[in-house]
């Protein structure tokens, strides 16, 4: 019996993952008559035969776990983009990512000239407390050179247990000499939702991903953002999930649920005809029927694709953007060993559909309001071809969907405001500003206002 613990539905858009549950364990039915097939032996006896001529042969001597780890991640590898197998400390990784909240500094940084810079300190954490500065390079950690270091490396290296220190050396721009600052580890809970009042009564939520902690994060945002508007005067939510590359299944449905008070939210449909689940919605409408629009780019989805697919079958979210990644399957985590002290395999299990029954693999969610975001000249280069964007249906080994697959979209927000255009009209609807007949309920609490 393979004892299987989350799912994930994290696309491939962003460098990412895909949604996760909670399954119960099963037996594979079968697997042993399989197994005693002559064809099936004649096959293992060919990896055999292979793994021993290597062994036996290679023109240095190949460490045997290397073999069989390459092994194994070659098979995998070659199902579909998202199956893999994760080692040990791969692993451990996904699931602190998973969990959102890890011993660590504080700290969003991107690796710039072999340096750590970085991008923003998150507010009130030991980095922030301690001076860390957006801009700041990182060139040294305890005594360690950071050049030469992978980003991965570097990160890894300032998380640790809680309550161990850590000295960075920080080459500031304007400061002739790098200095040193002593950051003491704390428990760093990832901001998946961040929120803002836009235009004074319009409730702007944005949420990064879908981690354990993306609900109760909501939920905050939303009870901060009726305490700062007022209850009656809220004129609408944007939800932007654009960039949002997935997360945990539960997550989505949980997310979905705030803005529903019934009904499906999506159903998973694995190889065999028992596997088939559906996730209804729970707990009921958050924001009391007020409009909401959905941004969504080529950077959402999975779980994003879920969350903007329930909510545009149940006609409760105007859609707004252009078509998302497409990722439509899901995958199973599989732990090997006690605790995963093996790894785990992440083996794609699945397809999810939204609750009108639409398979979103390799063709993403086309929005109620297509709008494409203007990108700068150094976007375009990257871009390529105009009307290309990286997407599910670009992978190779990508599961198939029939003869309608779809290319995908720019997957680009603008780092200032004023050039997002997809924000802009969302706002101009929610104001009624901008009519739109995919958004009527802006216009009609507009009259009601006046």
């Amino acid at each position: 019996m393979m004892r299987r613990t989350s799912l994930f539905l994290f696309g491939a858009a962003a460098g990412a993952l895909v949604a996760f549950t909670v399954v119960q364990p099963r037996l594979f039915l079968g697997m042993a008559a399989e197994a005693a097939s002559s064809d099936t032996y004649r096959q293992l006896d060919l990896f055999g035969d292979v793994f021993a001529r290597v062994r036996s042969d290679y023109v240095e001597k190949p460490e045997d776990s290397k073999l069989v780890e390459s092994a194994i991640k070659g098979m995998l590898q070659d199902l579909d983009p998202h199956s893999s197998y994760m080692d040990a400390k791969t692993y451990h990784d996904m699931q602190v990512q998973t969990s959102g909240e890890f011993g660590g500094l504080g700290i969003e940084v991107k690796m710039e000239d072999g340096l750590v810079k970085v991008i923003a300190p998150m507010e009130d954490t030991p980095a922030a407390k301690a001076g860390v500065m957006a801009g700041d390079l990182i060139t040294k950690l305890n005594d360690e050179q950071v050049q030469g270091m992978t980003l991965t490396e570097a990160v890894d290296k300032m998380r640790g247990e809680v309550g161990t220190p850590i000295r960075l050396t920080i080459s500031r721009k304007g400061i002739e000499k790098p200095f040193e600052v002593k950051v003491t580890r704390a428990v760093i809970k990832i901001q998946a939702v961040r929120s803002k009042v836009e235009q004074d009564d319009i409730a702007y939520i944005r949420i990064n991903q879908f981690t354990q902690q993306t609900n109760a994060g909501l939920e905050k945002a939303i009870d901060n953002l009726t305490g700062e508007i007022g209850a009656d005067k809220i004129r609408g939510y944007i939800i932007d999930l654009r960039n949002n590359p997935g997360g945990l299944l539960t997550q989505a449905v949980e997310v979905s649920s705030a803005f529903l008070d019934r009904g499906e939210v999506v159903s998973t449909r694995g190889r065999n005809p028992e596997e088939s689940l559906r996730y209804n919605a729970r707990g009921g409408d958050r924001t009391k029927g007020k409009p909401v629009i959905v941004l969504v780019n080529g950077g959402s989805a999975s779980a994003s694709e879920i969350v903007a697919g329930a909510l545009q079958d149940h006609k409760r979210a105007t859609v707004l953007g252009s078509r998302t990644f497409g990722k439509g399957s899901v995958q199973t985590i599989i732990p090997l060993g006690r605790d995963g002290e093996n790894g785990a395999l992440r083996l794609t299990t699945a397809r999810f559909y939204t609750p009108s029954g639409r398979s979103i693999q390799a063709k993403g969610i086309d929005p109620d309001i297509i709008l494409v975001q203007d990108l700068p000249d150094e976007e375009k280069a990257k871009l390529g071809a105009p009307g290309d964007g990286r997407s599910e249906s670009s992978l190779k080994g990508h599961l198939k969907n029939g003869e309608e697959e779809q290319t995908g979209s720019p997957a680009y927000v603008p780092p200032e405001a004023k050039d997002d255009t997809q924000l802009k009209l969302a706002v101009d609807l929610m104001k009624g500003t901008v009519k739109n007949a995919a958004f009527p309920a802006a216009a009609e609490k507009t009259s009601r206002a006046n």
